[in-house]
This record gives structure tokens, C-alpha cells and sequence, in this order.
């Protein structure tokens, strides 16, 4: 995924788990799940709240882009209001007016474009799980041959088809998603990145792991290949191949995530602390589908996509 280009995303990576109300953050101290309906649109969102020096402090993933804080944050009791920078095509200035009652919260998104969303957002769920105790045989997603069992989000913009034993994206266009939902899984699938090709893959059709060979400047260590996009960097560089085969294998158990790619460990038991950008909805809570994003770039291919999920 392409991400904005804050001055402060270094703060806005920093991950600040989740803790019980503190009279700076009030109702609205933790995590929450949102959700923003527009005229013509409904998309998630999800925004954290923190207590930092004393006074409150927010940061915020928007429709596409990745987590950042938001400024001028301002909390009189029950009310919370903050301003963000989003994007809908270009950066737009965002103006969030929200009430917390009864473990909810309600309240509008004014966009300096004169677009106006309705907010309504409950709270993040723990997803503290243990690890289970067994796999089930895996299982292949993408039988080399067709497109049985997956589908596009854009059937009018959709440039995937089965080749030569690959899912490959000519152009850029719709995303691809599995008709099946999932819960915790182990994952495995190759991949081949273009030079300046930006795809990623959506666990759950929620938290994305990057794949992207853009320019080596484009990306920080939170957006380059292997993280979960603005949340969590790689603990180990893997030397960049692209136009050639590597592989993920992936294991999510509630918010815990295991990367490996090319056998070589570049996160591990890390917590998801919410949605990534271009997630399908903020229902984190719910099973999801498998997401291959191929809005961004074409020339991506992937093979030998199979699962294990969870026996408990």
C-alpha cells in the first residue's frame, strides 16, 4: 500500500498497547473500532486514545492511510474533538466531532472538501488468545487453474487471471479477495514484485503485509516489504529480489502475527494493534477473508497460496 507522507510517522508507529480509563483520556481511553458513512460511501476507521503527559492523545488510521496522530486534540468530558489529515485522492484536512455514552461512541467527520460522515464506533476487542492446539492440514486457496473461490472487489476494473500455475495481476485495478472467511491461521504463499510493483496481502481482509519494491527512499521501515503496514517493522532485512520468487509464511492467532519470509524470521509474536488502511471493514473481531491488494500497481504474481487454520 502507498501511505501519506506525515512528517511524524515515526510517532505515529510507536505502538502504545491498550490500558483501563485514565482520568486524562477518560470514556474515551483505549482502542475502538469505527465505522464512517458519507452521502455515498461507507468505510472503517479506527482510532486510539492515550493518556500522554497528562493531557489526551490520538492517533487515528483513516480509509487508505496508514496510523497517525491527530493534532489539536481537545477532551471535555464526554466530548472529544481532533483534526487529521486524510486522503481521498489528494490530502484533505479532516475535523472529527465525537461523543463516547453507554461504551460507544457517536459523532461526524468534516472534510475540507464539504464531504460529511457520520461516525459510529464500539469498542476494539482483546483478541487475547492462546495458541491452539493443532492445525489443520493445509489446504490450497488457488488451484493454479482458475479463479474458483476468489473474487474481485471492482469486477469492472478486474485484471486477475490464473496463468501458468499463477495468480497474476496485469494491471492495476480491482483487489482479489477468498470467498471463504477465516479466523487464526497459518498461511504460505510466494510472490513476485515487479521493480516499483506495491501490492500486500490483508489477513483477514483487515491488517496488510507489505509487498513492494518501489525506490528504496519511498518507504521507511514501517511501510517497506515485510511489515505490517505503519504498525509493525521487520526485525531483519531480507535482501530485496524483485522480478523473483519469494515467499511469506504467516501465522495469526487473535492479534499475534508471526512473519517469515524466505525462512527467516521478521516478526514474531507481535501484536496488530488495529486495521490498516484499505481494510474491507473494522469488524476485527469477525473471521475474514484473504485479500490480495491489486489496486496500486500491476505486473504482481503470486503461487502456492495455502492455509492451515486453528483446531481448538
Amino acid at each position: 500500500m502507498k501511505k501519506l507522507c506525515f512528517a511524524f510517522i515515526a510517532a505515529a508507529a510507536i505502538l502504545i498497547p491498550a490500558f483501563s480509563k485514565q482520568d486524562s483520556a477518560g470514556g474515551f481511553a483505549g482502542r475502538w473500532d469505527l465505522t464512517v458513512k458519507t452521502p455515498d460511501s461507507t468505510y472503517p476507521s479506527w482510532m486510539e486514545v492515550t493518556a500522554s503527559a497528562g493531557s489526551p492523545a490520538v492517533r487515528v488510521v483513516g480509509r487508505v492511510a496508514s496510523v497517525h496522530p491527530a493534532s489539536d486534540v481537545k477532551l471535555e468530558g464526554s466530548h472529544l474533538t481532533f483534526n487529521t489529515s486524510e486522503w481521498f485522492g489528494k490530502e484533505i484536512p479532516v475535523s472529527w466531532d465525537l461523543t463516547v455514552a453507554d461504551g460507544k461512541i457517536s459523532g461526524t467527520e468534516k472534510r475540507s472538501d464539504g464531504v460529511d460522515g457520520q461516525i459510529t464506533g464500539v469498542p476494539a476487542p482483546a483478541l487475547d488468545r492462546a495458541a491452539p492446539s493443532s492445525w489443520s492440514k493445509p489446504e490450497a486457496l488457488f488451484d493454479g487453474k482458475d479463479l474458483n473461490g476468489w473474487e474481485p472487489d471492482n469486477s469492472s476494473k478486474n485484471h486477475w487471471k490464473a496463468e501458468h500455475g499463477e495468480l497474476v495481476n496485469e494491471a492495476a485495478g480491482a483487489n482479489i479477495r477468498t470467498t471463504r472467511m477465516f479466523d487464526d491461521f497459518r498461511l504460505h504463499l510466494e510472490y513476485n514484485c515487479p521493480p516499483d510493483g506495491n501490492s500486500g496481502v490483508y489477513l483477514r481482509g483487515r491488517d496488510e503485509v507489505q509487498v513492494e519494491y518501489e525506490a528504496a527512499d519511498k518507504n521507511d521501515q514501517f511501510h517497506m516489504m515485510g511489515s505490517i503496514y505503519g504498525f509493525i517493522a521487520p526485525a531483519k532485512t531480507v535482501p530485496p529480489r524483485p522480478g523473483q520468487w519469494e515467499s511469506y509464511d504467516i501465522t495469526l492467532v487473535g492479534r499475534t502475527v508471526t512473519v517469515v519470509r524466505d525462512d527467516i524470521v521478521i516478526i514474531d509474536h507481535k501484536e496488530i494493534p488495529g486495521i490498516t488502511g484499505g481494510a474491507i471493514d473494522s469488524h476485527e473481531g469477525e473471521p475474514g477473508p484473504l485479500l490480495i491488494q491489486g489496486d496500486h500497481t500491476g505486473g504482481m504474481k503470486y503461487r502456492n497460496i495455502t492455509i492451515a487454520v486453528a483446531q481448538r
